[in-house]
């Protein structure tokens, strides 16, 4: 019990041949043979982000405040 058997992976693969085609088996398996090795590629590799401290992200120049000031401060007007 618990496994399975060479009868239940033939009526999986008969299943997959009907539903996608014999002409699309390599490229399914293609994509899955990818995702595999990225997958091990990613978990290989060391995490290159870095996350910067709130208190130590650069604060907006004085002109980039100004700007947006005389932004909200702007009239409208009417059609």
């Amino acid at each position: 019990m618990g496994g399975i058997g060479w009868q239940e992976l033939l009526i999986v693969l008969l299943i997959v041949l009907v539903v996608f085609g014999a002409s699309r088996l390599p490229q399914i398996g293609e994509g899955l043979g990818k995702g595999i090795r990225n997958l091990k590629r990613s978990l290989k590799a060391d995490d290159d982000i870095e996350v910067t401290p709130k208190e130590k992200q650069v604060e907006p120049k004085s002109s980039a405040k100004k700007v947006s000031e005389e932004v909200s401060d702007a009239e409208v007007v009417e059609r």
